[in-house]
């Protein structure tokens, strides 16, 4: 016998813990050697009581800040930050369908992930290629500008020499 008091405790209650916390099913008409549907996900390889479940709860958060995004001007977005989370949907989403035990629920927030990170992408694209047609305009008027005014400067000259 142990003279630690916390394993004295316990190893006497030791049995206690032992018996099921449910004595009979209540209200199901599963088969004797079926489980439920909460149960079924209850001992799942990727239920609640793994980090395969969790993680993927824990991911929707960078799937709602992107999405957040959406409100934002394109000028204030980061492309490199936006094509990051591109890049992590995609590899994600394919590696969740290769690793075992196969995670639906994290393929599917890398999925959204990868949504959301390429419409980011695009916006940013868009608004960076609009920018550079309106600098292209603004060039061509600047250089048809410039030859008006040389225009102009040549016929004043022309007037005050006559």
């Amino acid at each position: 016998m142990s003279f630690r008091p916390g394993s004295r405790i316990f190893n006497n209650f030791r049995p206690f813990f032992r018996q099921p916390l449910l004595r009979r099913r209540v209200g199901t008409a599963a088969a004797p050697g079926e489980q439920s549907g909460f149960a079924k996900l209850w001992n799942s390889p990727v239920g609640p009581k793994t980090v395969h479940f969790w993680a993927p709860i824990m991911k929707w958060a960078l799937v709602l800040t992107g999405a957040s995004d959406f409100t934002r001007p394109a000028e204030q977005l980061s492309l490199t930050q936006n094509f990051a989370l591109l890049c992590t949907g995609a590899i994600w989403t394919r590696w969740c369908f290769i690793i075992r035990p196969k995670n639906i629920f994290l393929a599917s927030v890398n999925f959204c992930l990868f949504i959301v990170g390429a419409a980011q992408v695009g916006r940013i694209l868009n608004y960076q290629q609009s920018l550079k047609k309106a600098e292209g305009q603004a060039a061509k008027e600047g250089k048809v500008l410039e030859g008006e005014l040389k225009d102009v400067a040549g016929k004043a000259e022309k007037a005050v020499k006559s």
